[in-house]
């Protein structure tokens, strides 16, 4: 939440963690703990693999132990490990194969803790650490967020499907469908115009969502073929994993340059707003 005392403590309470007391504006819980967040991103080792994924997402380990030719499989592995635990990538298996994902949701949620009060409200430069202009083999994720919200998965699904909560976090947009396979999904704006439109895939509340997109709101991205975006939520104690999917990508075009964008700071403001009853200031 932002406003209110400087110098006023919040205690930042997560599942399984101690309590960690911190200086701030934004009473939001940190999971994992801002410290893996700062270790991931410490090392030197560490910060190339993410400009790796930052130049190409989706990449194996052999393909990122490439960009460390002195160092064995091993070490990436446990370079690669520190950085899941952080929640700085997100991987995903494909057949065979596990590729590795940038997940900028960590650090935009320190960006808007520690920077925002400090510069501007939204950095854009950490806001474009997802994007990415070359796209993988169309079976594959292209890009993948997780965020971590301390409710319970029913109330997160309320969050992603109620037009009412959606409006407040998703750009003045209100959530319009019925949650049946083959249903239209929109997005409207208050005057009723359509931002967003669609159609449901695959529903199964409060554990899967998932729906085509095609933006209509700027003239090239509507003149795109559909995407789909896949919402999955896990249940971890009093905390819910998040992950959401957007893939299916015809090229690496308007709307997926957009969308690299987009989501991280809507999935941060859905997370506010529960946790604290108020969607981000951007």
């Amino acid at each position: 939440m932002v406003g209110g005392n400087d110098s006023a403590q919040s205690s930042i309470v997560i599942s399984g963690q101690p309590a960690i007391v911190l200086t701030c504006y934004q009473k939001v819980t940190y999971s994992p703990p801002v410290e893996e967040v700062f270790r991931g991103l410490a090392d030197p080792s560490r910060r190339l693999l993410l400009d790796a994924l930052f130049e190409r997402d989706g990449q194996t380990l052999g393909e990122l132990q490439a960009h460390l030719p002195g160092m064995s499989r091993f070490g990436v592995m446990k370079h690669l490990g520190v950085l899941e635990a952080a929640g700085l990538i997100t991987t995903k298996k494909v057949g065979r194969e596990k590729f590795h994902y940038l997940n900028p949701v960590p650090i935009q949620q320190v960006a808007d803790r520690w920077i925002s009060k400090y510069a501007q409200p939204f950095t854009r430069a950490l806001s474009d650490l997802k994007h990415s202009l070359e796209l993988e083999a169309m079976e594959k994720p292209v890009h993948v967020y997780t965020v971590y919200i301390r409710a319970t998965p029913e109330r997160v699904w309320e969050g992603i499907t109620n037009g009412e909560i959606t409006r407040r976090y998703f750009h003045d947009t209100t959530f319009v469908a019925e949650l049946r396979p083959g249903a239209t999904v929109e997005y409207r704006y208050s005057e009723g115009l359509v931002a967003v439109t669609g159609e449901i895939l695959e529903v199964d509340a409060p554990r899967l969502l998932s729906y085509t997109w095609r933006a209509l709101y700027d003239p090239e991205m509507a003149a795109e073929p559909f995407s789909r975006v896949t919402w999955e939520l896990t249940p971890m104690g009093e905390t819910t994993k998040v992950e959401l999917r957007h893939d299916r990508f015809e090229s690496a075009g308007p709307t997926y340059q957009s969308i690299s964008q987009g989501w991280a700071p809507l999935l941060n403001s859905l997370k506010s707003l529960i946790e604290t009853g108020e969607p981000l200031a951007f």
